[in-house]
């Protein structure tokens, strides 16, 4: 009886390290199933244009096939025509210069302002007391909604058009900088007080890029907010603008120049979004995350 369970047992030790092998092996199968199973996947081609593109193929169907009244909804190729008009006209050309400047200008002095104070409120507790509370405050209060009192104060000329879009470029640049700067590590202002340094040093080399990824998604929202104040900003008492062309052929019943001042603000609005998306990656190709 000895003599078999002894060589029951070699057995069985002969055995071990084979279904041990094999269990380890299926569990290694298995946990990189999980793992491929968690993420979103490899990127799609043109992933970001399939749905726009679809939403054009079923603006050709409801206009080909009788669907869209075109008294609503002006069929594509009629928006084509309109736009190939109002380029040999230069309406097109004109107006898009002018909407263009003023959103370039109200944009370029809102970042340099909401940086500026983001970084004082964040680095120093005076600053956010001073700071934090009039921008809370103005963030409940809706950018347009202040026109009827720029339109007393400035008239109803350039300075009232892009202290709107500054005001409403301000506030997202400010909030996600600032999160991002009350977000970095301390561990990191530990080692900036251990090593010495400066507080020049400490603010561009520990301060500033910590805070990047914040400051280029209030950028992200900022460029939005920046074409969203100009359309409204420009369909008061102007005379000129994309925002004037669309509010004209409003009065005209244009319902295809209306469409074609829709799409290029839908055009900037993506080229835009594209550009600061495009620069994240560049300045932020360190970071692993999940989208990459």
């Amino acid at each position: 009886m000895a003599t078999t369970w002894d060589a029951d047992n070699v057995k069985t030790s002969r055995r071990a390290p084979r279904e041990s092998a094999g269990i380890t092996t299926t569990a290694k199968h298995a946990a990189s199933r999980a793992r491929r199973r968690l993420g979103p996947g490899r990127e799609i081609p043109f992933g970001l244009q399939i749905g726009p593109a679809l939403l054009v193929l079923a603006w050709i169907a409801g206009s080909t096939f009788g669907w869209i009244d075109p008294r609503i909804l002006s069929a594509p190729w009629t928006v084509i025509e309109a736009f190939g008009r109002l380029i040999a006209e230069g309406r097109l050309q004109e107006n898009f210069v002018t909407s263009a400047t003023r959103a370039l200008l109200g944009l370029s002095i809102g970042l340099v302002i909401g940086t500026a104070l983001a970084v004082i409120a964040g680095l120093s507790r005076i600053g956010e007391a001073l700071i934090d509370g009039p921008i809370q405050i103005k963030r409940a209060i809706p950018t347009l909604a202040l026109i009827p009192l720029f339109i007393l104060w400035f008239g109803i000329g350039e300075s009232m058009k892009v202290t709107t879009i500054v005001l409403a470029v301000i506030i997202p640049i400010y909030i996600h900088t600032h999160n991002a700067l009350r977000s970095i590590d301390s561990r990191y202002v530990e080692l900036a007080e251990t090593l010495r340094m400066s507080q020049k040093d400490f603010v561009f080399q520990v301060v500033l890029p910590g805070a990047l990824p914040g400051f280029l998604l209030g950028l992200r929202f900022a460029v939005t907010l920046c074409w969203v104040s100009l359309v409204v900003v420009e369909q008061i008492n102007s005379t000129s603008g994309l925002g004037y062309m669309i509010d004209l052929a409003r009065t005209y019943g244009q319902t295809d120049v209306i469409l074609v001042g829709l799409v290029v603000y839908v055009l900037l609005g993506l080229v835009s979004d594209g550009l600061v998306r495009l620069l994240e990656r560049r300045v932020l190709s360190w970071r692993r995350t999940l989208a990459n």
